[in-house]
């Protein structure tokens, strides 16, 4: 076996195993309980949530915005590190792209979920306005997606050719991955057009990525309500999301790794590299939420004062500040030693970091809808709290134990790492080495 056919055996998808098999039932049950959970919203209505008038939104938005947040990792690992010349971050680019298919698609399932009435979803579509955000977000979401699939699909039309001959000849996978390969015989007319395409669908999605994180910021901002009447919204998500969806790399990374055992592939270099871009992300994202939270406490405005005094010192204080010192703080801290962007820490962090991150969505949203400019009078106190349900939390899970899976599936019988443009990095590699 040469070099060649090595890397394309190391780098085959296989089959899942033991572990595997155990991972994905244990995703399919924590989906199925999440849609037990939502035929009931169906039939019952919102009233099973515990969502009433103060809290509208609930942990479905604060879904939601995770699931945009974190789909952003495919404009910064794909798109602009590949355009930036990065050709360290070749290894990644395939695992950011299953990330943000799955996550994209999900955000729009959780708007669905959310929405209550979802047939009332095509009343977006007939009577909807451009003069609301919702519709801004509706055709962003469909682009993006659009765009995602189209660069998680291209890049694999010629890894689809080289798997249709690993496999046995008439084989399932074989069939497939020869349809997929749609005749690429990797001819230079062929190539030129390849490079072409994805160098455009490069470009195409940094604004499109842009664009879907600030208009769902603009979902609050345009909001005339205390923690969201903010112009630093948009660049406030951004940084966040780019934070968030890099440490969901850094995990899945770690994973993948471990599991297909690519430790030739993706080594510890990545996880160094990748651990400063983390650090720098987090000192951007500090940076906005010391403007988010010390304007509005500086100036103190009446309706602003509960919203801060609660989220500083009042009931979710202990959740802010679990996110602020755990998902920014320490991150920042670990990382900016050698041996916090090892594997094992490295990972470590980036776990904590998307955790703190999709509680840092619920302290967005949450605590904003409990302290409206006109409190409502004369409701029960209940009403002025919010306790997710049980079933809320069900269907909740069940959409993230839903992204996994879809990503689980992808990386089954794709290829976790670009196996063409790999071979041709060492192929360049080699010629500098040899000149």
């Amino acid at each position: 076996m040469n070099v060649q056919e090595k890397i394309i055996h190391d780098l085959a998808p296989g089959k899942f195993g033991k572990r595997g098999t155990i991972w994905t039932l244990s995703l399919i049950v924590i989906t199925l309980i999440g849609v037990y959970a939502y035929i009931d919203q169906i039939r019952n209505g919102l009233a099973i949530t515990g969502m009433r008038d103060y809290a509208f939104w609930g942990i479905y938005i604060s879904n939601f915005v995770f699931f945009v947040a974190i789909s952003l990792v495919g404009s910064l690992v794909t798109a602009i590190l590949r355009l930036s010349g990065a050709v360290w971050s070749i290894p990644l680019t395939r695992i950011a792209e299953i990330i943000a298919v799955a996550a994209i698609m999900m955000a729009g399932l959780t708007i669905i979920i959310d929405m209550g009435r979802p047939e009332r979803l095509v009343n977006l579509f007939i009577h909807g306005r451009l003069q609301s955000p919702i519709i801004w977000d509706v055709i962003v979401i469909t682009t993006y997606l659009f765009i995602s699939l189209l660069l998680l699909y291209y890049p694999l039309i010629p890894d689809f050719a080289i798997l249709k001959n690993h496999f046995k000849k008439g084989s399932f996978l074989s069939k497939w991955y020869t349809k997929l390969a749609i005749n690429w015989t990797g001819t230079q007319k062929q190539v030129k057009i390849h490079k072409r395409a994805i160098k455009i669908l490069s470009i195409m999605i940094i604004p499109v990525a842009f664009g879907i994180h600030t208009v769902t910021a603009w979902l609050f901002a345009t909001t005339f309500r205390p923690g969201w009447d903010s112009t630093n919204f948009g660049p406030y998500f951004v940084s966040g999301a780019f934070v968030v969806g890099a440490g969901g790399v850094i995990a899945a990374m770690y994973i993948l790794r471990r599991y297909y055992h690519l430790e030739n592939y993706i080594t510890e270099k990545h996880f160094d590299n990748m651990g400063k871009v983390l650090a720098m992300l987090c000192l951007l994202y500090l940076y906005f939420n010391i403007n988010e939270y010390l304007i509005p406490a500086f100036k103190l405005k009446k309706a602003e004062e509960s919203h801060i005094v609660s989220l500083l010192f009042g009931h979710y204080a202990p959740l802010f500040w679990s996110v602020i010192v755990f998902g920014l703080i320490v991150p920042i801290i670990g990382v900016a030693f050698k041996k916090g962007r090892k594997p094992l820490p490295l990972f470590i962090i980036a776990i904590i970091v998307v955790i703190t991150a999709w509680w840092k969505r619920f302290l967005i949203v949450t605590p904003t809808l409990l302290h409206p400019f006109l409190p409502i009078q004369g409701v029960p106190e209940a009403w002025t709290l919010y306790s997710p349900t049980w079933k809320e939390w069900a269907i909740t899970f069940g959409t993230l134990s839903m992204a996994l899976l879809i990503m689980t599936f992808l990386v089954r019988f794709f290829p976790v790492i670009p196996i063409q443009e790999y071979l041709e990095s060492k192929s360049e590699e080699s010629k500098t080495e040899e000149s």
